[in-house]
């Protein structure tokens, strides 16, 4: 939900309330004004009847009053206190009985004492007061709508310089060498964000650059030396005089070098992936890549008697070729390697997946750990991170990578 949506939810929920309850209140109060008012009407009526009684000596008539409905009880009783209560009024006119306003109190005439009940109708009262109250109504619905348009439109000016700075950072590129810039504003609270924003972005494009140089300069570092060791290694290994416990021993060394090399590649690769320093994209054709590393690994796949087939779609992609090549290399690689002598390999590329499916293990991989960084089979002599390269280049690209078997096929699918 946005932030105006959050906004209006909650001054909705508080103007109702606010609203409701002095909605409540202005109509408790115009019904107490106007039933006070019955009651001074009412108290007027009476006063008359008692004047007429006394000036005239005898109880008034019926017909003496106007729309008034008045009856006189004889009783004993020398006092009564004054009540004013609702009661039913039966109209003349329209025969039919509505809501009334009475009092009660008590006339004395030659001795004798009467409870006289004066009711008058509340007709008019009522209507003015269901007028009122939907006069009310219809302005609060009113202001409702109002308040509600009012602040759409006032909160989506207010924040447009907070959703353009969201903006160009959703479109900030860490390679751009141009400075990353937002406009100033009016609001001091937006202006401090966006300068938060241009001293972040000035210092995560400072650590890219660290970064982008600090691999180039290890790429380089390290693999002169190791270059050297290799080399080193390999004069001594052709050495004749070495005893057979000395040849085995630079052989390992020689071996672990390698090892060292490979997986120093490895990792400076990972952090080429993963920080996005490979920015050669291209157009490639995926499926001629695809025949060609089929060309390349089949030396390596005939020495295991393995037999390759293919079944390839045009598929045309847009990546770095470098990483392509990497990504290719080490599905090859692994599908053979882990595969069974006499075993087989099943390429399929259609216009949405890319498929690898060979024979090996009689048992599931551990599709939990299967990506993650020095995962490899007992009997390797891979880095581990051959999968997790895969994996993170897939991620790049924002492709999806799976695993699964069935027997006796181990299937590793990407899907674009």
């Amino acid at each position: 939900m946005k932030l105006w949506a959050h906004y209006n939810k909650a001054s909705t929920i508080i103007t109702i309330s606010v609203l409701f309850a002095g909605a409540l209140i202005y109509f408790f109060a115009i019904n107490y004004i106007a039933q006070q008012q019955l009651n001074r009407d009412l108290t007027e009526e009476f006063e008359e009847v008692e004047d007429y009684v006394k000036l005239n000596g005898q109880l008034p008539k019926q017909v003496d009053f106007d729309e008034d409905q008045t009856t006189f009880t004889k009783t004993s009783q020398t006092s009564l206190k004054t009540r004013y209560f609702d009661a039913p009024y039966c109209d003349p006119k329209e025969k039919k009985t509505e809501a009334g306003r009475a009092i009660r109190s008590l006339i004395s005439l030659k001795g004798q004492h009467y409870i006289t009940t004066i009711t008058i109708s509340r007709k008019g009262t009522e209507y003015l007061i269901q007028i009122i109250g939907a006069i009310t109504l219809a302005l609060m619905v009113g202001l409702l709508v109002i308040l509600f348009i009012t602040n759409r439109y006032i909160l989506n000016g207010l924040w447009r310089p907070f959703y353009d700075t969201l903006n160009a950072i959703k479109t900030f590129n860490i390679s751009d060498s141009n400075p990353f810039h937002l406009k100033s504003d009016k609001v001091d609270e937006f202006n401090e964000l966006n300068k938060v924003v241009e001293t972040m972005s000035l210092r995560v494009k400072n650590d890219y650059v660290n970064l982008k140089h600090f691999t180039e300069n290890a790429s380089h570092e390290m693999l002169t030396p190791l270059a050297v060791i290799t080399a080193k290694l390999d004069t001594l290994i052709q050495d004749e005089t070495l005893k057979p416990e000395q040849f085995e021993q630079i052989n390992d060394i020689y071996s672990a070098a390698g090892k060292l090399s490979r997986l120093n590649q490895s990792l400076l690769l990972l952090v080429k992936i993963e920080n996005n320093l490979v920015d050669d994209a291209e157009e490639l054709n995926l499926d001629g890549l695809i025949n060609q590393k089929t060309r390349q690994f089949s030396e390596l796949a005939q020495s295991k008697d393995i037999l390759v087939s293919a079944r390839l779609e045009e598929k045309q992609i847009k990546a770095s070729k470098y990483l392509i090549d990497i990504l290719l290399n080490n599905l090859f690689s692994n599908a053979i390697r882990h595969n069974t002598q006499n075993g087989r390999l099943i390429i399929t590329q259609t216009a949405d997946k890319l498929v690898f499916q060979n024979t090996g293990a009689e048992k599931p991989l551990d599709a939990g750990t299967l990506f993650e960084r020095f995962q490899k089979g007992q009997k390797s002599e891979g880095t581990g991170l051959g999968l997790t390269i895969v994996k993170n280049i897939c991620n790049l690209y924002h492709w999806d990578i799976s695993y699964s078997y069935e027997l006796p096929m181990h299937t590793f699918t990407i899907s674009f």
